[in-house]
């Protein structure tokens, strides 16, 4: 992808850099029982996911995460106890996951959640995607801006910061909206459910925002990553995302579109060059924008950046320095 700032080259510094077979070798001793089947239903419409991938970059990925989530819960107890405040809630360790659309942010969320949760100590792992929190149609087309669907604006951030405050003020029991990419839009009275959550995962393009020039700097703010233990941002040059967005395109043509009830039934007959040209145009007009204003400036506010090449694999893992 293009360079956002001129400090990228600097920003890059902040972070250790490790190869594909480096990483592999920081998985240690840990073995994490996942069939090839499990993999391929894990993956997404035109998303990679095999063993391989799961063992080379995953697995060591789940090990670093299972030792931040480990010293966060000592230094939490220690903390308590040298205020004398004994936290007995169940506090979850919240893993953020950004990046752009179609760059597979979706896989990679399900299968840390996975992971995580078959590790020997079984953990209750939770994942909530913040398409949930978009605001219905019927809000965005009254406030005119449905044509900015997935922009920072079209989420109801004030519901999701609610349900990320009760997460992490040790709330048994939390709900959040689901939405459905068949109709196009959030699901009416369906809720997700996060019950005593060891670890809660938050995938969505914007999870990383932070404020705009045209913020009123004046107003304490809080915002979506203020909630995080650990971040994640999933990365890949516009070249292939693009190529992936317009692949995805053409299968949802050949299955979801297909389905009546699917918001984008009317473009089920279209041609492969008439399909191209849509996505291409949505790309374009929406999703590149997207990018490039609000999403690929937060890449570096986050804790580990995985770096895709062709075929989704992983290619260079970035770490930052602690």
């Amino acid at each position: 992808m293009r360079n956002v700032a001129n400090q990228d080259l600097n920003l890059q510094t902040l972070y250790t850099s490790h190869t594909r077979d480096a990483w592999a070798n920081l998985g240690g001793h840990m073995t994490v029982r996942i069939t090839e089947e499990e993999a391929k239903e894990l993956e997404g419409l035109n998303d990679y996911l095999s063993l391989e991938e799961v063992e080379t970059i995953y697995v060591p990925l789940a090990r670093l995460l299972y030792l931040h989530r480990t010293t966060q819960y000592q230094r939490n107890i220690q903390v308590n106890g040298f205020l004398n405040h004994p936290h007995a809630a169940k506090i979850p360790f919240i893993i953020g996951i950004a990046g752009s659309v179609a760059v597979g942010k979706s896989t990679t969320a399900r299968i840390i959640q996975t992971v995580l949760s078959r590790l020997q100590e079984h953990m209750n792992v939770s994942l909530i995607t913040t398409d949930g929190f978009l605001y219905p149609n019927a809000v965005l087309m009254e406030k005119n801006i449905m044509s900015r669907k997935g922009f920072p604006e079209s989420y109801d951030v004030k519901a999701l910061l609610e349900f990320l405050n009760d997460l992490k003020s040790g709330k048994e029991t939390v709900k959040a909206p689901v939405y459905s990419h068949l109709t196009y839009d959030r699901l009416e009275g369906v809720y997700e459910t996060v019950e005593r959550a060891d670890i809660v995962i938050i995938e969505g393009v914007n999870v990383l925002q932070t404020p705009t020039i045209e913020d009123d700097r004046t107003k304490p703010r809080v915002f979506v990553s203020d909630f995080f233990d650990f971040s994640i941002y999933v990365d890949a040059e516009e070249d292939l995302i693009i190529k992936w967005y317009l692949e995805r395109f053409r299968m949802l043509r050949e299955t979801a579109f297909q389905d009546p009830t699917s918001y984008f039934h009317k473009f089920k007959d279209l041609t492969d060059a008439e399909a191209d040209y849509m996505a291409k145009s949505i790309w374009e007009t929406v999703n590149r924008p997207n990018l490039y204003e609000n999403i690929l400036p937060t890449k570096y506010r986050s804790d580990l950046i995985l770096k895709k090449g062709k075929d989704h694999k992983v290619e260079e893992i970035l770490v930052r320095r602690v």
